[in-house]
């Protein structure tokens, strides 16, 4: 695989760089460096990042996890099965990941990252915890799978994402106040796919008067960023609101078919019509 792809030889996460893949390798001789691996009872694979000595950060490996979505890296997953022999267990995709406590390879404790990952087929090959026994997972199906740990506007891991994609500011306003920031969906969560509830394309960071606004579909913003305001609210509340026709955004090339969408939905459907 290597010698066909690239990668790091030594990790478990090898990121192959001319190629749109990341291998994640998992076994059990990584529990001696305090990594513990495998499928929880709810049906997502809990990955331990790397990093041997020390608290664990987003760098390398733990990064490109991190990001693979933003850098449109699909993640396979295998497990050890015996020395120099691996089994591909399943594509997945990062959901979500939490802080923890555990020791380091000199038994220090340190901070640790724990991915959680989701299974995009569904239905993963078995991965032995132990010699004498098979967990038996029960994966929800992928609509509950990303309920589960995914809520709506505002929360999780998607906001994780646009918080990091709009360098913590609103992508209109560029206000900082980080907790009052609100990840917006540009396709609603009850109109869009799995797929498209966690991409990151299907989002933008908003202050609450954008958010509310651009929620209600009262405006909306054109393929190069401008806004749109519709008729659906008056011009005296539109000054009351500190919306300008100035205001845009920077539209990556993702977004643009989940704003078509959008403005589609715009209060009077007039994509070109602004208030001056």
């Amino acid at each position: 695989m290597h010698d066909n792809y690239g990668g790091n030889r030594q990790g478990g996460i090898s990121n192959c760089a001319n190629h749109p893949f990341i291998f994640v390798f998992t076994g059990k001789a990584g529990k001696s460096h305090g990594y513990e691996d495998g499928w929880s009872e709810d049906g997502y694979f809990l990955y331990t990042g790397e990093g041997q000595n020390g608290d664990m950060t987003f760098t390398k490996g733990n990064k490109a996890l991190l990001n693979h979505e933003l850098n449109n890296k699909k993640l396979y997953l295998f497990e050890n099965q015996n020395k120099g022999q691996w089994k591909f267990i399943d594509e997945i995709r990062l959901i979500d990941y939490t802080i923890f406590d555990t020791p380091d390879t000199k038994g220090n404790q340190r901070e640790g990252i724990k991915f959680k990952f989701m299974s995009v087929s569904g239905s993963p090959a078995s991965i032995k915890l132990n010699k004498s026994k098979t967990r038996n997972i029960n994966i929800p199906g992928s609509t509950e799978r990303v309920g589960l740990v995914t809520s709506r506007v505002g929360q999780g891991f998607f906001r994780k994402q646009l918080i990091d994609k709009w360098n913590s500011k609103c992508s209109v306003t560029s206000c900082s106040i980080i907790e009052i920031l609100i990840a917006s969906h540009i396709v609603p969560w009850s109109e869009a796919t799995d797929y498209e509830r966690l991409d990151v394309d299907n989002g933008v960071l908003l202050s609450p008067t954008i958010d509310a606004l651009f929620d209600k579909h009262l405006i909306s913003f054109k393929d190069d960023g401008s806004i749109i305001i519709g008729d659906g609210i008056s011009k005296e509340d539109i000054n009351l609101l500190g919306v300008s026709n100035n205001m845009r955004i920077e539209v990556s090339k993702g977004m643009k078919k989940y704003l078509a969408r959008h403005r589609a939905m715009l209060s009077n459907n007039d994509f070109n019509k602004s208030i001056i």
